[in-house]
């Protein structure tokens, strides 16, 4: 675990931060090519990229807010630094960034599936430097473990920030989605290129990881993701049945791919 970067006086520069951003500029990268690729606009798919990461900021946010609401009913805990530092709950910004996603591909003629498709690959990619930014700060860990792959952290400041538990084993939670967003990305990206029909990459992303990650909340550890009926889920793993019904329909859909021509730019 290695909270800090850079530490030089009062100047200190987050792992989690930096990965984090790290992700965001590699997946943007990516999609931008990959949206070339398939002739598509890259000036609207770079500004849809832009509303996904702020969207999905914002949404991250807001979805720990509401699942820790008790604990931000102090104002002083809106701006103490683990709310700034804190991730917030990934799916959160999923769901706000495809409700702004859908407004600006709605309102810029753009084809929702076909696009879904080119950014899907991203996000996974995009989410992998997330999880080992999270495990350098600490957050989101896991539960107490005997097996042997369970990790220890010692750092102080991963408790005073994220509450985790020092000096005994945990379940590496971090980086058990690490990789299933990294063999995620390595699967959509082979399936992107074999497509027969439009949604099949964007379905696959969110049947793979609503799967993985209703089954990861399980030996999760830290709080904050809400409960639903009583005890037995969170509310994370109640979005993560809805994106796995949602990959379900798309597929079952089957939207026919559209001519190459109809969507390539005019030259």
């Amino acid at each position: 675990m290695f909270p800090q970067l850079v530490h030089i006086g009062n100047f200190s520069l987050p792992t989690y931060g930096f990965l984090v951003s790290l992700g965001v500029v590699l997946a943007i990268l990516l999609i931008q090519k990959l949206a070339k690729q398939q002739g598509m606009d890259p000036d609207k798919v770079w500004n849809l990229a832009i509303i996904f990461v702020f969207a999905g900021i914002v949404g991250a946010k807001l979805l720990m807010f509401i699942t820790e609401w008790d604990r931000f009913k102090n104002p002083q805990e809106l701006f103490s630094l683990s709310t700034l530092q804190a991730g917030g709950v990934f799916s959160g910004g999923v769901v706000l960034a495809v409700i702004c996603g859908a407004w600006y591909m709605r309102v810029n003629h753009m084809p929702g599936l076909r696009t879904a498709d080119v950014f899907a690959p991203g996000l996974a990619l995009g989410h992998a430097f997330g999880r080992l930014g999270c495990f350098s700060a600490g957050c989101c860990f896991g539960k107490e473990t005997t097996l042997p792959w369970g990790v220890v952290f010692k750092n102080p400041l991963a408790h005073d920030l994220s509450g985790t538990p020092l000096n005994v084993h945990i379940h590496p939670t971090q980086l058990y989605e690490m990789i299933v967003e990294l063999l995620n990305f390595a699967f959509l990206m082979w399936l992107l290129k074999r497509k027969r029909f439009e949604g099949q990459v964007v379905g696959a992303y969110m049947f793979i990881y609503g799967v993985a990650r209703f089954f990861l909340e399980f030996v999760r550890g830290d709080e904050g993701r809400g409960v639903l009926f009583g005890t037995w889920l969170t509310q994370t793993q109640g979005i993560a049945i809805a994106m796995v019904i949602a990959g379900t329909i798309i597929w079952l859909r089957r939207v026919p791919l559209r001519q190459q021509a109809e969507l390539a730019p005019a030259r």
